[in-house]
């Protein structure tokens, strides 16, 4: 019953209004990928369930008991991370080769880069269960081999941008005033998140230390798992996720702006892999890495001391302020590099419009954030990777 339900959702699956299949060279990748989607999203929710459910009552059946309890739902998690990043990006790039979406040079380099940031970052959490030496020497060479994937990346990506092939492929023309205006947009938002990372994050003298990395990485790929569990997609790039940033976000919150941004901006670089809409070299700058390195906005107002007994202000603030970069970029991305798109006469109307989907992704991220650093113990462990100067009050909090 259940097999002939499904072969009847994929005999329809890709039909229009009168019937007829659109024209979509490997339909069961799609149908694969959304029906698989469907099932973890499922999974994640009675996973996040179940754990909610035993964590509350082991804290308060076993307080001691409770470290252990985070450090094995944290291995959960990422196994699970793992399970769903391996699979959707296997079809994913299968989807791609047959469909020719992506071109050759720039599909392979990303699957060598997926692969050792999904390696790296795992080898990494399980190094920093036995010494530091062992995760510094897998850090050493997880950064080396990601470090020479995406150089490989980046030359490829320009060349294939630089070559027109880009625009032809998807139906786009960019006029000289179009192709400026892109450029000096991502410049403006290069320059406003080094002044975020820079100004608000003057305190943060502490490099990329271990835990720093670490974190990074397992945040990072928790958020790329998630981004997979689509509630809705748009048709021209873009979806409404289960969350997907709040990881990102809640790093950004710990760690501060300035290592919230970078993490972002790497995040950008595995949404361009997993979604890929490349048009033009500014307008995969603004969609992508900008885009998403504004996350780090999430640590604005971590540091601010008239808000530190309210961490879910503190963080909703910060929420905000990354919906709003990360808008204003996709809106521009939109306006000058996707017009050919537009079915309203005013193309700002319709980027305006069409883009309106990030509020909708911020606002479940910031509910959900709110929720988790509502546990005054989770608050407490999240001032703690604070620079020295910038918890005045964590064991105050800690003590409540």
């Amino acid at each position: 019953m259940f097999l002939t339900s499904l072969l009847a959702s994929y005999n329809d699956y890709f039909k229009d209004e009168n019937g007829k299949h659109y024209d979509y060279p490997d339909v069961w990748t799609a149908f694969a990928k959304d029906s698989l989607g469907s099932v973890f999203l499922w999974v994640a929710l009675a996973l996040a369930l179940i754990l909610l459910c035993v964590g509350l009552l082991v804290k308060r059946k076993k307080p001691e008991s409770f470290k252990g309890y985070l450090s094995a739902a944290v291995s959960l998690s990422i196994g699970f991370c793992a399970t769903v990043i391996v699979a959707m990006l296997a079809l994913e790039f299968y989807d791609m080769a047959e469909s020719g979406a992506v071109f050759d040079m720039v599909l392979y380099p990303s699957v060598v880069l997926a692969g050792v940031i999904v390696i790296g970052a795992a080898a990494g959490y399980v190094a920093t269960l036995f010494s530091k030496k062992a995760f510094k020497i897998t850090l050493i060479t997880a950064l080396s081999a990601a470090g020479a994937a995406l150089l490989a990346l980046l030359v490829c990506l320009g060349v294939y941008l630089s070559s027109g092939s880009a625009e032809e492929n998807n139906g786009a023309t960019i006029t000289l005033t179009e192709n400026a205006v892109l450029y000096v947009s991502a410049a403006a938002l290069i320059g406003l998140l080094l002044f975020f990372a820079l100004f608000f994050g003057r305190k943060d003298k502490k490099g990329f230390d271990s835990k720093a990395v670490s974190y990074a990485a397992v945040c990072i790929a928790m958020s790329f798992a998630l981004s997979y569990l689509k509630l809705f997609r748009m048709p021209q790039g873009g979806s409404v996720t289960a969350a997907s940033l709040l990881p990102l976000m809640i790093y950004a919150y710990m760690f501060g702006p300035k290592k919230g941004i970078f993490a972002g901006f790497v995040y950008g670089l595995l949404q361009a892999v997993q979604d890929p809409w490349l048009i033009h070299p500014a307008q995969f700058l603004l969609d992508y890495p900008l885009a998403f390195a504004g996350a780090g906005a999430a640590g604005l107002f971590g540091s601010m001391k008239k808000l530190d007994k309210l961490p879910q202000v503190q963080f909703a603030l910060g929420a905000v302020v990354a919906s709003a970069i990360r808008f204003a970029a996709h809106v521009l991305s939109g306006v000058f590099a996707f017009s050919e798109y537009s079915t309203l006469d005013n193309v700002w109307a319709y980027s305006l419009g069409y883009n309106s989907f990030v509020f909708i992704d911020i606002a479940i991220v910031i509910v959900a954030g709110v929720l988790v650093l509502s546990s005054r113990s989770v608050a407490a462990q999240a001032r703690k990777f604070r620079p020295k100067e910038e918890q005045p009050q964590a064991e105050e909090t800690a003590a409540e």
